[in-house]
């Protein structure tokens, strides 16, 4: 056993599922205690995550990342292709 402090993760109340295309994605929103920046997770159907590599100063600006990413390319974005080459975002698959 170690002595290591497990970290508070705080999660925001704006995570939601969003539902279109004929599919779903599992917004998560949160931070550890001691950071002052919001991490971005975006869950598909699969269980296949995007992890955004920035953290966000709001969760207000993180859901808004994910909804503008939405508006611009459709839900689909998180699921097959990605983002385009030439647009890339700062998130990373995992």
């Amino acid at each position: 056993m170690t002595n290591e402090a497990v970290p508070t993760i705080t999660y925001s109340p704006l995570g939601q599922r969003i539902e279109g295309d004929g599919t779903y994605i599992d917004v998560e929103i949160y931070r550890r205690e001691s950071d002052a920046g919001w991490i971005l997770e975006v869950v598909d159907e699969e269980n296949a995550s995007t992890v955004y590599d920035d953290p966000f100063e709001t969760d207000e600006a993180a859901l808004a990342e994910v909804l503008a990413s939405i508006q611009k390319y459709g839900l689909r974005v998180y699921l097959e292709n990605g983002f385009p080459d030439e647009d890339v975002q700062s998130g990373t698959l995992h």
